[in-house]
């Protein structure tokens, strides 16, 4: 690579800590325009295909190397309501009453799925799939600290469901959110060369909490929620209230702000002021 600078020793180094900005900086500090972003980004997919053991794709832009969506479009007068689905050591794992709500009145909703959640709900896993006004994501296989691992270690914990949902339910799996919302930039460039898409959230429900009432629940995402926010509920049992609250938020509070829930997908794909 012409004008290209040596590679230092501490460039050598990679592991968990190393960053894609400081590994293209190295390999790629003096080019500009386009050519040197595209030049930036063959570089990290070959870097990081070497480092997982994969082929590396197709090149995209390299601003989507570093890409982590926590909301959609302000333009659009819609919500996603996201429900994670981690594993559980008690009770079914499944909140019924929430899910007879949603699919009941139809509301659209994205649910995050952990592996080792999947492997103990085959039929919940079935039924969500089959409605489609919901959409499914993935969160993990055993729901582990992601930073915490390796780039190989965090390779296979992030495709363990998304393997299991393309062989055994035939189903292709684009949106991913990582356990407790932890990552590293090794997780964002994992994702991105597992052609995911990273899902977080700007509104954080916080209907584990034991200490937090339904009013309390409801007031902060009441009072929070606009146009594009991203909304994190769990529907495995673990959430206090949460049946409550989506009724109240689906039936008054949004529709008084003038919102719409709507999938993930569908509310990073609205362009207009109509979702």
């Amino acid at each position: 690579m012409p004008n290209a600078r040596p590679i230092s020793q501490e460039g050598k180094r990679i592991d968990n800590t190393v960053t894609a900005e400081y590994v293209m900086g190295q390999f790629c500090s003096t080019d500009s325009g386009i050519l040197a972003l595209m030049r930036q980004h063959i570089l990290l997919r070959l870097l990081f295909g070497v480092l997982l053991g994969a082929t590396p794709g197709p090149f995209v832009p390299v601003v989507a190397v570093a890409q982590v969506i926590k909301s959609g479009p302000p333009t659009c007068p819609g919500v996603a309501l996201t429900f994670d689905l981690c594993p559980v050591r008690k009770g079914s794992g499944y909140d019924q009453p929430l899910m007879d709500y949603l699919i009941r009145h139809r509301i659209p909703a994205t649910f995050f799925m952990s592996g080792k959640w999947m492997a103990k709900h085959d039929p919940e896993v079935e039924h969500l799939l089959s409605l489609g006004f919901f959409e499914v994501g993935t969160h993990g296989e055993v729901h582990a600290h992601l930073p915490m691992h390796d780039a190989d270690e965090q390779r296979m914990e992030i495709l363990g469901p998304v393997k299991m949902l393309q062989e055994h339910y035939a189903h292709e799996a684009t949106l991913f959110r990582p356990p407790y919302g932890e990552y590293n930039d090794v997780t964002v460039a994992v994702v991105n060369m597992l052609g995911l898409r990273f899902v977080q959230w700007n509104i954080e429900s916080g209907d584990p909490d034991p200490t937090l009432s339904a009013e309390q629940i409801l007031t902060r995402v009441a009072t929070r929620a606009k146009p594009g926010s991203i909304i994190v509920f769990h529907a495995n049992g673990k959430g206090k209230h949460t049946r409550r609250v989506i009724e109240q938020l689906t039936s008054d509070i949004l529709p008084r702000k003038g919102l719409h829930p709507m999938t993930v997908s569908d509310l990073l794909n609205c362009t207009s002021s109509n979702p």
